[in-house]
């Protein structure tokens, strides 16, 4: 097929998309989560903190199965959970002999137990548990949708005021400490903003894939790119593409659409990684 042709084919299918109100709501709340993810993703790989998207995740499920369970708002009861956790897991790390990922792996084996254990008493395993597994479109309503984008448009904004700061305890914690920074406060910022984030993209990604917004598009990005600016430029570039991307090909093959954003990432992934290791062949022989 022609370039042309597709590129055609390609905006009469977006057209036909947002003819649908789920998709309009699945689109804004997708594009502005990818890009909160992307934003915060690039200091959460850097600071080897990258899974902890993973353990907020399960602590998510475990939050919106009790919720379930209760009848209550599973987003209200998600969010302070994981707020709360996001902070726990900070301090158990910096300050606990148990480290990193072997704090992340307890929360998630713990939480993702607790979870399935609230859902068998109770419901049993059904479609919403499904949804909040793996993801659905469909079950992002309209007050859910607004939630996410007042909740996303707040940690945008966060982010954007407290840049330099977390670039500095990104970077050189002990130096930003030495000068004054209250780098401990920071961290927790990051944390909060990064639970935030993974709470309000669980309802379309899942529980086990929503990690991956935040960790593919810095990976892919850190592959051709070395300044934390271009980096960071870059990740949101990519996320926001590849959301688009698995989003439509859901659309339109009728995949799931968690698995078909993350395919995505991982096919571009992939694509820069190769590119990157071009890049330094080519370095290596300048320098010979």
């Amino acid at each position: 097929m022609p370039p042309e042709k597709e590129i055609g084919t390609m905006l009469e299918l977006l057209g036909d998309m947002f003819h649908y109100e789920f998709m309009t709501r699945a689109l804004t709340v997708g594009v502005l989560v990818s890009l909160c993810a992307a934003l915060l993703g690039v200091s959460m790989v850097l600071k080897r903190y990258s899974m902890i998207g993973d353990g907020l995740s399960h602590v998510g499920f475990a939050a919106m199965a009790g919720a379930s369970a209760c009848g209550i708002a599973p987003l209200w009861a998600a969010i302070p959970v994981c707020v709360i956790s996001a902070v726990l897991m900070l301090k158990i790390s910096e300050r606990s002999r148990i480290k990193g990922d072997a704090s992340t792996a307890i929360v998630c084996s713990g939480a993702l137990a607790i979870g399935v254990m609230i859902i068998s008493l109770s419901s049993g395993m059904n479609t919403d548990v499904n949804n909040y597994m793996f993801g659905s479109i469909l079950s992002l309503s309209a007050q859910d949708a607004l939630i996410s984008r007042i909740l996303s448009v707040v940690v945008i904004i966060v982010f954007m005021i407290f840049y330099n700061r977390i670039f500095a305890v990104t970077f050189d914690e002990t130096f930003a400490r030495a000068t004054g920074a209250r780098a401990g406060a920071y961290n927790t910022v990051l944390a909060v903003l990064t639970a935030l984030t993974v709470v309000i993209g669980m309802r379309m990604m899942g529980a086990l894939l929503i990690s991956s917004l935040v960790i593919f598009p810095s990976l892919s990005a850190m592959r051709v790119c070395k300044r934390y600016k271009s980096v960071v430029v870059c990740s949101v570039i990519i996320a926001v593409l590849c959301f688009i991307t698995g989003i439509t090909l859901s659309f339109a093959k009728s995949t799931p659409a968690g698995a078909s954003v993350v395919c995505a990432n991982l096919a571009v992934f992939v694509a820069f990684a190769a590119v990157g290791a071009v890049k330094k062949k080519i370095k290596v022989k300048e320098e010979v």
